[in-house]
């Protein structure tokens, strides 16, 4: 017998490990390019490219390039809505900060879908379904970041989501038809993208909206409760209606 042996299940992790080590190359200088380029356009902080790379390299090195897509896609409808109207988001108070988004903005908006794409590492065969909630939770930040922007930067007073009454622009938990209809398209933007680049078949396309759309409401909801009495911050809003559209998702799909 020899002295040292390796388990079975053990030499296929260690394997499969080094298997990933050429796409950890790859994601390491992709996410960086990335995240410098953002730093150089100012949308991202210091704090928020390092943020943005170490979310995006799990991404990546988890579901592959194309996940790089789909986080630069939230990046882009971002970047464009964040600077449509800003003189009258300025007016009012809202405006983004000059130097870009903040490490804690990032995670916020980014963490949950990187905690849905994590397990695929060691958790292959249920990849589909973490597709699923990760795509979802994208798509719920893209939806709630652009419904926010252009609602507050060209829908005029909003209506508070918890008694239906006009409430001055830029007060948390406020909707409006534009901002609606604005997140909702840019979830199906999301999802097509995300759908184009394999990550998901078209099939689940209505599902993801759904949930994105769900979890973009209830960061409203949150808003113009928890958040307007100081329970909680705007991250953490973010964050929970990212990680509830990514388990309505999953849910769904299970269910299914």
């Amino acid at each position: 017998m020899p002295l040292l042996t390796i388990p079975p299940l053990s030499l296929a992790f260690l394997t499969g490990m080094l298997e990933l080590l050429p796409r950890a190359f790859i994601a390491v200088g992709l996410t960086a390019a990335f995240a410098l380029a953002a730093w150089g356009v100012r949308a991202v902080t210091v704090s928020g490219a390092l943020a943005g790379t170490l979310v995006t390299f799990v991404l990546c090195l988890a579901a592959g390039p194309p996940a790089l897509l789909a986080v630069m896609t939230v990046f882009a409808m971002t970047f464009l809505t964040t600077r449509l109207g800003y003189v009258q988001k300025q007016r009012i108070g809202v405006a983004e900060r000059h130097d870009g988004r903040r490490a804690s903005q990032i995670f916020a908006n980014l963490g949950a879908a990187a905690l849905c794409a994590a397990p695929i590492l060691v958790w292959p065969e249920a990849r589909r379904g973490l597709l699923l909630a990760m795509c979802a939770a994208l798509a719920e930040a893209a939806a709630d970041t652009v419904s926010s922007e252009i609602g507050e930067g060209f829908a005029g007073a909003p209506w508070l989501i918890t008694s239906m009454r006009r409430v001055p622009a830029g007060t948390d938990g406020g909707i409006s038809v534009l901002g609606s209809i604005s997140g909702i398209a840019a979830a199906c933007v999301l999802c097509g993208v995300c759908n184009w680049m394999g990550l998901i078949s078209a099939h689940w396309f209505r599902l993801i909206v759904g949930s994105a759309t769900a979890g973009m409401f209830l960061d409203s909801l949150l808003g113009a409760t928890l958040e307007r009495k100081g329970l909680i911050d705007n991250d953490a809003v973010n964050f929970a209606g990212t990680s509830f559209a990514a388990i309505l998702a999953a849910s769904l799909w299970l269910a299914k």
